[in-house]
């Protein structure tokens, strides 16, 4: 029996990706048909503003122009996450921060953490890569000259989360076949073999499909509320649950920042994210650590706003994931499967991967639906738990210990066995790429050494040869020299961005 009708449950980010992903793998089955349903009273989280690279492959895929990506997202670049107060400051960095940049930390593709360590008290590991300095500097990652999608670093964008979804959605109807139905999705009735028949409407309407995609946000309507599918908690390893979130207009001509910036409190973090016409501010925060007006307090203070100037958008954060992502007839995608603070930009990766995972292992032919499914499920449980402990390294090796919740993620927050296993073993020697073994590790080698070496983790010293020696300062300073060079021949972030969308608008307008 083929599928032929899929229904997608929810719009927004994650609803619009899957739509695209799975039509541009369906291009050939003419006789299936992909409906997205989207409701005119359930409005979307949109807070997710920060990418990574990753999110380039899938436009180029989808047939979206980078142009139409900047022209119409309020799109500004990003360099990678600059990380501000998550430990202890320190004489030789007063700044107390350090950059984590879509960057190689192997300069001339060698490894030169032996030196690093051996003089890890006078350097950043983020020297191994010319992308920190540029991004201080506020440069483009992109010259004028540059293809669309290509740069001369590596680099994502920052968006307006709603735009995005917009652009997604015309690509999706006007390029890949993609239908439209408004309606508010209140049920869905199950079948004598427990799939899923028909979604039931507010207004009392039946809606017959063959394959239906949750992606309902945290209502999880399919996937949680109908087939109940267990939420694998996991609030003992990541403890904030709260997220305010505001939005603040920028003054024409300030600079824009190329990162993200994740600056540490007393009870969590707060992420700044600069478009071209304003700032996207969430402060992060564990409940159980800050009362709400003590939060509101501290993003005043970022803000330099008094509080009754600006009003924040309350979102509580329950971390975790369905122990399914594939079930019978029904697939989850989005919030609707699964959540994590938004740290490293890890809300639209999980996302766009999922989505890809599923779009490529999707067959028409129900019979075979179940070995995909088993495989997707194991794939997607994997690559949560890996997501998982990325984002909690980021606390447990501070050596911030000045309030009870860096105490308690420091010493007493649950660990997964993996991540004590590799932390154990990367006190002996640093990170390799045979450490990661699966493909499906989101977050690889290079990752790991620019958030641990960036917070200074303590990991044995080994001897090198005067030539070894010798041959790593070289290539360190290569990158210094190549830092310099790029940092006279690119503009600045601002001054890109406004040239090209001046020729932009004058290319429409002729």
């Amino acid at each position: 029996m083929r599928v032929k009708n899929i229904a997608i449950i929810g719009g927004g980010t994650a609803g619009w990706l899957t739509a695209n992903h799975l039509a541009v793998e369906l291009r050939a089955e003419t006789d299936v048909t992909i409906t997205v349903i989207e409701s005119p009273e359930i409005g979307i989280i949109g807070v997710g503003e920060g990418t990574v690279p990753h999110i380039r492959k899938s436009l180029m895929k989808f047939g979206i122009s980078e142009a139409e990506l900047l022209a119409t997202c309020d799109t500004t670049f990003k360099k990678g996450i600059k990380f501000v107060d998550w430990m202890i400051p320190s004489a030789w960095n007063p700044e107390n921060s350090y950059y984590h940049p879509f960057s190689s930390p192997y300069p001339g593709g060698t490894d030169v953490t032996a030196l690093y360590l051996k003089n890890a008290d006078n350097m950043h590991f983020s020297d191994v890569a010319e992308t920190p300095a540029l991004a201080d500097a506020m440069k483009s990652p992109k010259k004028v000259s540059s293809a669309q999608y290509e740069g001369v670093v590596n680099y994502a964008y920052h968006f307006n989360a709603v735009k995005f979804g917009q652009l997604l959605a015309t690509n999706a109807r006007e390029k890949l076949r993609v239908k439209h139905k408004s309606a508010t999705i209140i049920d869905a009735k199950l079948n004598e073999h427990g799939e899923v028949a028909y979604l039931l409407t507010k207004e009392g309407e039946q809606l017959h499909y063959d394959f239906y995609v949750d992606c309902s946000g945290f209502h999880s309507l399919i996937m949680g509320k109908v087939f109940n599918i267990p939420f694998i908690d996991k609030s003992a390893q990541i403890l904030t649950d709260t997220a305010l979130a505001v939005q603040i207009p920028t003054e024409a001509g300030t600079e824009i920042a190329p990162y993200t910036l994740a600056k540490a409190h007393a009870a969590g973090w707060l992420w700044d994210i600069p478009l071209t016409n304003r700032r996207g501010v969430g402060f992060v925060y564990s409940s159980g650590h800050m009362t709400e007006d003590v939060a509101i307090e501290n993003l005043s203070k970022h803000l330099q706003l008094d509080i009754d100037k600006f009003s924040p958008r309350k979102i509580p954060m329950r971390m975790g994931y369905r122990e399914k992502f594939w079930c019978k007839n029904v697939v989850a995608l989005g919030l609707a499967q699964g959540f994590v603070e938004p740290l490293e930009a890890t809300s639209i990766f999980v996302t766009d991967f999922s989505a890809e995972l599923f779009a490529r292992n999707f067959s028409v032919e129900k019979e075979t639906m179940s070995v995909a499914a088993d495989y997707c499920n194991k794939v997607v449980s994997y690559t949560w738990e890996r997501v998982m402990d990325f984002v909690q390294m980021h606390y447990c090796i501070s050596d911030r210990q000045d309030t009870e919740f860096w105490r308690v993620n420091t010493n007493e927050a649950k660990r997964s066995d993996i991540l004590s296993e590799r932390l154990a073993m990367w006190k002996v020697n640093p990170p390799k790429k045979s450490d990661f073994f699966s493909r499906f590790d989101l977050f690889d080698v290079d990752n790991f050494l620019f958030v641990l070496y960036g917070m200074k983790y303590q990991t044995r010293v080994r001897n090198m040869t005067n030539y070894e020696e010798d041959y790593f300062k070289r290539e360190i300073e290569n990158i210094k020299m190549r830092s310099r060079q790029l940092s006279g021949e690119l503009l600045g972030h601002r001054e890109w961005l406004e040239k090209f969308l001046a020729a932009y608008a004058q290319l429409k307008s002729s």
